[in-house]
């Protein structure tokens, strides 16, 4: 029965993921902890396993083979986030394993906050005009984009793609379309060095007894992002990021007080 909870629980994420053009993770790992009760790390590796399958089909079903070669002509800006992004995995992971489980969720909880005011401001943030940067100080401000959001994928198991987008908006003056598939590209190499990283620290054989939960979950994450790439062209985003920020902010909470509760001892 817990397959079937992850069926529906992963088109359900990924459909509200394809309104918006992400892959859904920053609201699947709250589902994770809070629903089917996963500790902190094993719950963002397992996010971090399912986001890479939904963001790889996410890219295909959005740009095909026809608009490969719009990736393909700025594959220098691809470039230049993935040198800062696959440090950035590098380090997360490091930090994410080496803190113990109670620091962990107070860092999850952080950076939860953080992405939930990011998508409460995304048409500020989108709306801004474009940063007039030389080509040195673009390569230096992307190279330090790429770290946060390095960070930011590896320790809560998310494309990041509501940190790139509005990245490669600014910074690169691209169109919003264009960065929503840069940003899938970015995020697929970001995730496997996540991933390659957990590996290396042995931490991917904690979630071997979940591999069915992770196909069913995975599988509704494919189906629920055709939905929602389907649904898109009748619903407003500027809505959308708002009742999407507003979901990550209550998780967050709900998180916190959950992680409070298991941590005060009774006088």
């Amino acid at each position: 029965m817990q397959n079937v909870y992850a069926f529906i629980w992963g088109s359900a994420i990924a459909i509200l993921g394809g309104l918006i053009g992400l892959g859904g993770a920053e609201f699947r790992l709250p589902v994770l902890v809070g629903i089917f009760k996963y500790r902190t790390l094993p719950a963002v590796v397992i996010n971090l396993a399912i986001s890479l399958v939904t963001v790889t089909f996410s890219l295909i079903f959005r740009t095909g083979l026809g608009n490969l070669h719009s990736i393909i002509a700025n594959s220098a800006i691809i470039l230049n986030l993935l040198a800062g992004s696959l440090i950035g995995a590098y380090i997360g992971v490091s930090f994410a394993t080496r803190i113990d489980e109670h620091g962990l969720t107070r860092v999850v909880v952080v950076l939860l906050f953080v992405l939930s005011f990011v998508m409460l401001g995304h048409d500020l943030l989108t709306g801004l005009h474009h940063l007039q940067l030389t080509v040195p100080f673009q390569i230096t401000v992307g190279f330090l984009a790429g770290i946060t959001i390095g960070i930011f994928s590896s320790m809560l198991g998310v494309a990041g793609g509501e940190l790139i987008i509005p990245t490669i908006v600014l910074v690169f003056s691209t169109d919003i379309k264009l960065a929503g598939s840069l940003s899938l590209a970015i995020s697929i190499p970001t995730i496997i060095m996540g991933l390659a990283r957990y590996q290396r620290q042995r931490k991917l054989s904690e979630i071997r007894t979940s591999s069915g939960f992770i196909v069913w979950m995975a599988i509704g994450s494919i189906v629920g992002a055709l939905i929602g790439s389907y649904l898109l062209q009748f619903v407003s985003g500027s809505l959308l990021y708002i009742l999407l920020g507003l979901v990550l902010l209550v998780s967050a909470l709900k998180l916190m007080t959950r992680h409070r509760a298991h941590t005060t001892v009774p006088t």
